[in-house]
């Protein structure tokens, strides 16, 4: 009875003249639904006594990947701007922990819009008992900065002052601790990732002005030219860095020999360091992009749109339907963390055959990480970045003598945009990180204040104590 009451219902709602119709536009949707959210990784990896220090994870995106990492095992450092302490970080990291059942998470205090404070969490790590890092994982220039100029609660000068210093932020924090992975063994396997947002093809063209390469980027009336200037600059910077890491002495270098139980993967030709420079680009996520371009984030401390909010809900299933959840999003950043790189170690065993050059190829993996490289969708992007234009000859004078008192010879490998609009992109950082670090207290200043507001209570509190 119950069944016929079914057909006489679809039949009067779904004529049967349109059922073909109707297949193919719920197929359609599926479809639709299924390429929005893009290629899942097909890796996985133990991350058990793996050190990964995460930024931004206090977002959607980020949250989504500290609960991928910690399902895994990793001993996680996760960045605040909050103190450890407040109600709202306090609540995250323990529901992380119980649902997880990994007591491995620890959050630190860091204001990434403070130069100060960032010198001062790496002081404290770099003093501390554990200076283990096995990957550096910057999410925080992932989410979006800047709203359509309808739902606007702020001024355009503070979106590109905040994405300013929050590129200088993974600047300062690579620089700062970069010298404890490179004293790092040989053997370990280390990853740099900066995740940034997709809109870097709508500045492809940027780096042919000379423009690009100022230490801070004219403004643009474009919040996606804009957000797309940040994000170009970060992936070039990141392929330079990756040409320094190879520059390095051969110490840097694990060897290999033919007794060895330890070999390469790859031919060491590809990577020359054991730190791999990575970025990432995991697409349009309604959380971190759609939210904020309609300026709908209520949580935001910055304020929000009421208007924003309502087109948000609004539209929730079109955005369903055509941009990325955070467990998609996340899917690349994964990806990169799981492959291995060309300097991935495999036991060996005596009775695998070997090559004249002493190197086993028979488990060689398809896919190895490619250092220096933009991942989007769980792939390597071709990115065509055109050429720096020629400095001028003063610029030249001035780069010459800085390539000779660093003694570093970069090959040109024509990558994003070549060596050289790498050298002036990171030139550009320099500049801009002096900048920022004269405008803002140091990490010495606001010591000596603490320490001289210290030594003036205790008088007061001793005088109290003799009355």
């Amino acid at each position: 009875m119950v069944l016929k009451v079914l057909e006489s219902l679809v039949t009067n709602l779904f004529p049967t003249q349109y059922t073909v119709h109707i297949v193919v536009a719920i197929a359609s949707i599926f479809a639709l639904r299924a390429f929005s959210q893009g290629r899942a990784t097909n890796r996985e990896r133990d991350l058990h006594a793996r050190t990964i220090l995460v930024t931004g994870g206090f977002t959607p995106f980020g949250l989504t990947i500290l609960q991928e990492l910690a399902e895994r095992g990793a001993h996680i450092i996760a960045l605040s701007s909050d103190p450890i302490d407040s109600p709202r970080i306090a609540l995250l990291i323990d529901v992380l922990r119980t649902t997880t059942s990994n007591e491995e998470i620890y959050a630190e205090q860091c204001d990434l819009l403070s130069p100060a404070s960032i010198q001062s969490f790496c002081k404290r790590f770099l003093t501390g008992e554990q200076k283990r890092i096995d990957a550096l994982l910057f999410t925080h220039e992932y989410s979006h900065i800047g709203a359509f100029k309808r739902f606007m609660t702020r001024s355009k000068a503070e979106d590109e002052a905040e994405r300013e210093q929050l590129s200088l932020a993974s600047f300062l924090l690579t620089t700062l601790l970069l010298p404890a992975l490179l004293t790092a063994p040989a053997e370990r396997d280390i990853r740099i990732i900066n995740v940034v947002n997709r809109f870097y093809a709508a500045a492809a063209a940027g780096p042919s002005s000379s423009s690009f390469y100022d230490s801070k980027p004219s403004s643009s009336d474009s919040i996606f030219l804009a957000e797309g200037t940040r994000s170009l600059r970060t992936i070039i910077l990141t392929r330079h860095l990756q040409r320094i890491l190879d520059a390095l002495p051969s110490a840097q270098v694990p060897k290999t020999d033919s007794t060895s139980s330890a070999i390469h993967v790859v031919n060491s030709d590809s990577q020359k360091s054991n730190i791999v420079a990575i970025t990432v680009s995991p697409g349009i996520s309604r959380s971190d992009t759609m939210s904020r371009l309609l300026n709908a984030d209520w949580t935001s401390t910055a304020g929000y749109s009421k208007m924003g909010v309502l087109l948000y809900l609004l539209t929730l299933p079109f955005l369903h339907l055509l941009t990325k959840s955070s467990v998609a999003a996340v899917q690349t950043v994964l990806h990169v963390l799981f492959l291995p790189t060309p300097f991935k170690l495999l036991s060996q065993t005596p009775s695998k055959a070997k090559t004249d050059s002493g190197i086993d190829k028979s488990d060689a993996p398809e896919e190895v990480l490619k250092p220096g490289s933009l991942y989007a969708e769980c792939a390597v992007v071709k990115l065509k970045v055109p050429p720096s234009p020629p400095l001028e000859e003063e610029g030249n004078e001035k780069g010459k003598g800085k390539e000779t008192e660093e003694a570093m010879d970069l090959p040109d490998d024509g990558e994003l945009g070549g060596e050289l609009a790498g050298r002036r992109v990171w030139e550009a950082f320099e500049a801009a990180l002096k900048a920022w670090e004269k405008a803002n207290p140091t990490l010495e200043e606001l010591e000596a204040e603490a320490k001289a507001a210290a030594e003036q209570e205790t008088p007061n509190v001793e005088g109290i104590s003799s009355a």
